[in-house]
């Protein structure tokens, strides 16, 4: 009705604000389809993210610490909120491993899109000959298990130690003896929380990660069970590369799976995420591939 009135008044004014109109109802239309598509089990809950670096020592311990702030990025600009509860810093630069617990509605469901093995190329800053590398960082997703749901962990399965926060400084670690490294005995699974000064809560956290990881690992073994008798089957594991960043000798930042691309790729690696997760998710509830020109 706008567009009517702007075309017979030859008023731009109008035409300005018949356009603004037209955008707001695309995005809200785009929004409630990405919320339609979020309808797994956990997709309304809470997530977990960790990070690890392939081999390649300080190049790759660097690109995962630039996936880290990625992620932190994404966290911000979605209103969510992130807490880095485990941080090893690398040798010379980067990250060992972390882990981050996303705060906000639909997190685990946006953020699963991102679980695999991430490829980045570049002209290594680390290399005095200025030679190009490939470094991969893989990214695992759990959903955060709330109170609604059961995990039973028998004590006695568990191996507690206690450490001294280590780390770069900052608002990630902090320099008493309150760090908390849970080992659960029967899984082999490790989890680790040093941001708070007071053990009790680095135990708690660790808990609430450990429940997560074995809760993920139960469903892991169902749908494995179930995929006994299903030809498409996927293997979501280490060298399993869902998505390429190559900065030289050109720029694109390419998912494999869905076949989404774009060669702006700092806004990206600053956060900027939506593109590959919506096409992801389009692609999980039967829409196809999409790709950006």
């Amino acid at each position: 009705m706008l567009i009517e009135l702007a075309d017979e008044a030859h008023d731009a004014s109008v035409a300005k604000e018949a356009e603004e109109k037209l955008s707001e109802a695309s995005d809200a239309i785009r929004k409630a389809e990405v919320r339609r598509m979020l309808s797994g089990e956990h997709d309304r809950l809470n997530a977990i993210v960790s990070i690890h670096p392939g081999a390649g020592g300080t190049e790759a311990q660097d690109w995962a610490d630039i996936l880290m702030r990625m992620y932190l990025r994404w966290v911000e600009l979605k209103g969510f909120k992130a807490e880095v509860v485990d941080f090893l810093p690398g040798d010379e630069a980067g990250v060992k491993s972390v882990t981050i617990t996303v705060t906000g509605e639909y997190a685990y469901g946006y953020l699963k899109a991102e679980v695999g093995v991430h490829r980045l190329v570049r002209i290594s800053p680390f290399d005095s000959n200025k030679r190009r590398h490939t470094s991969f960082a893989s990214v695992f997703v759990y959903p955060e298990i709330d109170d609604n749901i059961v995990v039973d962990i028998n004590e006695a399965d568990l191996k507690v130690d206690t450490y001294r926060s280590s780390g770069a400084g900052g608002q990630h670690v902090n320099k008493t003896d309150s760090a908390v490294r849970l080992t659960h005995m029967p899984t082999g699974i490790v989890v680790a929380c040093q941001n708070e000064r007071s053990q009790h809560k680095n135990r708690a956290t660790a808990m609430k990660l450990l429940r997560a990881r074995i809760y993920e690992l139960k469903l892991e073994e169902q749908e494995a069970k179930m995929q006994e008798f299903s030809k498409d089957k996927r293997d979501i594991a280490w060298g399993s590369q869902i998505r390429s960043y190559v900065m030289q000798p050109y720029r694109l930042i390419k998912d494999h799976r869905t076949g989404f691309e774009t060669g702006n790729i700092d806004p990206v690696l600053d956060g900027a995420l939506d593109g590959f997760i919506e096409a992801y998710l389009q692609m999980r509830s039967g829409g196809g591939k999409a790709k950006e020109a």
